[in-house]
Parts: C-alpha cells; sequence; structure tokens
C-alpha cells in the first residue's frame, strides 16, 4: 500500500495535566541542587570537549515557561488526538498534542510493537517544568532534562517528502534556549524504518546552548547493544564513571533489570563509528535506531531492580504490564553537556526506527564484540 498520513482518535486511561500554574517560576530550577551538575575536579577527569561542554550554560530557571503542576493521578478514559503514519510494514501513531510522542510503532508483518507502548497516561513531575509522561519516542530539547514541550502542542502539518510522497512536519519555538526545530517524520512506500529528519536552527544574534536527546521507551527485558567497549556510568550522584562493557553486577550496561538502582550508561562510541543502539528481547527481536553523524550519543536509563525505581515504573505505568527502558540519541556524549550553537547556524541529523532480529544466541552470550557484530 501507499504511504499514508490521516487523522485518528487514540483513547487511553489517563489523569488530567491540569491548566499551567499563573504563579511564575521564580525559585531556581531545582533548590536542592543540580544533580546531573559535575563539579570542577570531576570536569578535569573528562575528555577536553566533554568537560567544556559539561561546564557550559547550565539552565538557572525555566522561565518564561510555566510550571505544569496541576495534574492527578485520578485516571479515566480520554480521546487524544492521533495523526497516524502508515505503509504496509509499519504503522506509526503520532500525539501532536503532546509533543509530537511517537505513542506506538507497530510492524505489521510480524504484528509486534517496536516500542514500549504504555497502556495509560500518568503525568509525573520529571520536566524540567513539571508534568512527564513514559512511552513511545520522545524529542527532548532545552536543557538537561525532559524538556517542557514535552505534554504541550506542536504544529503538525503534511508536507512533501524526498521520495515525493508526503510526510508528517512537527514544529515549535523552544523558549528556553530561544531555538526554532522540526521534525519530519517521513515512511517511504515498502519501508521498514520510519525516518525521523530533525532541524534546531538558532535565529537569534547570540550563540544558543542546544540540548537534544530522543528518548525511546523499550521492553525492560532486553539486551540493550550499542558499538561501543565502554560507558560513561551516572548514578545520580553528580560524578561520571568510565566503565567497561558489558560489566557485571550493577555495573551492567547491557540488561536493564540487572542493576539494582536507576542510573545511565552513555556509550563512548569512537569518533567516526556510526553511531546506533537496539534492544533486543531473549528471541533476539526487537528495535534498532541509527542516524547520521551528527546525532552521536546513544545512552540506556534503567529504572533498576530496588524498591524505588518499581514502584516508579507501577506508577508511570500500570502493575502488572511489564516495566520499560530507555534507549536514547543526542547530540553530546552526555546529557550533562549543552552545545552551542552560533547566531543563524543549525544543526541536522536524520534519524531511522525499525524492526531487527538477530540470533539469540550470539546475542545474550558471553562474547560482548560476537553480541555487536551479530547487531
Amino acid at each position: 500500500m501507499a504511504t499514508t498520513i490521516r487523522r485518528a482518535v487514540l483513547t487511553l486511561p489517563a489523569a488530567p495535566l491540569g491548566p499551567e500554574n499563573p504563579l511564575p517560576a521564580l525559585l531556581p530550577r531545582d533548590p536542592r541542587g543540580e544533580a546531573h551538575r559535575l563539579d570542577a575536579p570531576q570536569r578535569a577527569a573528562l575528555p577536553a570537549d566533554m568537560a567544556l561542554q559539561s561546564g557550559y550554560a547550565p539552565l538557572r530557571s525555566v522561565l518564561p515557561v510555566r510550571l505544569r503542576d496541576g495534574y492527578t493521578r485520578h485516571r479515566a478514559p480520554v480521546d487524544l488526538d492521533a495523526l497516524v503514519i502508515e505503509n504496509d510494514r509499519l504503522r506509526a501513531t503520532v500525539l501532536p498534542g503532546l509533543g509530537g510522542r511517537v505513542h506506538s510503532l507497530l510492524h505489521k508483518p510480524t504484528g509486534r510493537d517496536l516500542l514500549y507502548v504504555n497502556p495509560v497516561l500518568q503525568p509525573a513531575d520529571f520536566a524540567l517544568n513539571g508534568a512527564w509522561f513514559s512511552g513511545g519516542i520522545e524529542w527532548n530539547i532545552g536543557a538537561t532534562g525532559h524538556g517542557p514541550l514535552c505534554t504541550a502542542p506542536l504544529h503538525a502539518a503534511r508536507v512533501p517528502a524526498p521520495d515525493g510522497g508526503e510526510m508528517l512536519r512537527l514544529w515549535e519555538w523552544e523558549r528556553l534556549r530561544d531555538v526554532v526545530f522540526q521534525i519530519d517524520l517521513w515512511l517511504p512506500e515498502g519501508a521498514e524504518f520510519l525516518y525521523a529528519g530533525v532541524r534546531v536552527r538558532n535565529p537569534g544574534e547570540r550563540t544558543a546552548p542546544v540540548y537534544w536527546w530522543s528518548n525511546t521507551a523499550v521492553p525492560e527485558n532486553t539486551r540493550v547493544l550499542a558499538p561501543a567497549d565502554a560507558a560513561w556510568h551516572f548514578g545520580y550522584d553528580r560524578s561520571l564513571r568510565h566503565v567497561p562493557l558489558p560489566g557485571a553486577g550493577d555495573a551492567d550496561g547491557t540488561y536493564p533489570p540487572r542493576g539494582a538502582y536507576p542510573a545511565d550508561f552513555f556509550h563512548d562510541i569512537e569518533d567516526g563509528a556510526r553511531p546506533w543502539i537496539a534492544a533486543l528481547d531473549e528471541r533476539g527481536h526487537g528495535l534498532v535506531q541509527t542516524s547520521t553523524a551528527a546525532l552521536r550519543g546513544r545512552k540506556l536509563f534503567r529504572w533498576g531492580s530496588g524498591a524505588g525505581g518499581r514502584r516508579w515504573q507501577e506508577w508511570l505505568t500500570e502493575p502488572g504490564t511489564g516495566g520499560y527502558a530507555e534507549i536514547q540519541a543526542g547530540l553530546a556524549r552526555t546529557q550533562m553537556e549543552h552545545v552551542p550553537l552560533a547566531p543563524g547556524a543549525e544543526f541536522t541529523w536524520l534519524e531511522a526506527y525499525g524492526p531487527l532480529s538477530a540470533d539469540p544466541a550470539a546475542i545474550h552470550g558471553a562474547d560482548w564484540a560476537a553480541a555487536r557484530a551479530e547487531a
């Protein structure tokens, strides 16, 4: 079938977001101290480019953005406006009113959804300005953390695609850093990959600090692979440690359920290597994400198997539906960094999301190099 873009309605049990807080956010973003901020000795031990960008233009306030702190925990069925991009291989369901979130990505030949599809919409205080929800593919722009547009509407339109068909364009002005961005979601006829062409532009007269991470929720019981032999481990304690992959115990940066506590693993991909990241289940099936070189960073976030991580998953999702982890792709190596964008300049890149199947014996074997080569 030819690629189509159509409107739809997605009905989910959802807790209301509530109105924006009318009071300005005059307090610092985190009066208790920013967990992602590294001190000078920590930065001095990093590679030069990471050290420079880790101390560059940290966010001091969410002004002029308003807080979204009026959400509740009382869910009821809600009809959400959706846009569906579909060909004979994939069906992507997008929520333009909620940050352009790709809610689901169905691989039609196998009937498998390639993402973790959250069966509910439950806000929690994880965004820079408050309300955030989990699942799907989230587009994060602004500063370290979940962006303030994750629950906001984006502009959306059909535009011509490179193959002569149509694609879905999402765009908005990001007010924290005063930049504009667009995401072109394109599903060529017969393709097994959803493409996302992203542009971030600085229309101003000052250099802008830019932060971008594409955040994909995947089922937790997978192995996460990337073209790296080591990772920067961050345990939300203001420190980065360079650890080998795959590691063991809590330092295992490949199996999300094996660690006890929440952690980030920023994969140390060699310069010049093609960036990609995949999450594959016990049968060797799952999702792979890749991009052009500008989107250089790759990361695994896990909630961990401890009581705190399990409790958060139960609140954000639905008990008994299975946990999730996040595989992410960013402009910098880590999420402590912001990248300078000169006046009138832009960052552009192309991402691809699609199915991957590989030999499960190799994927889940002890030989990390062989597992990566199989993927």
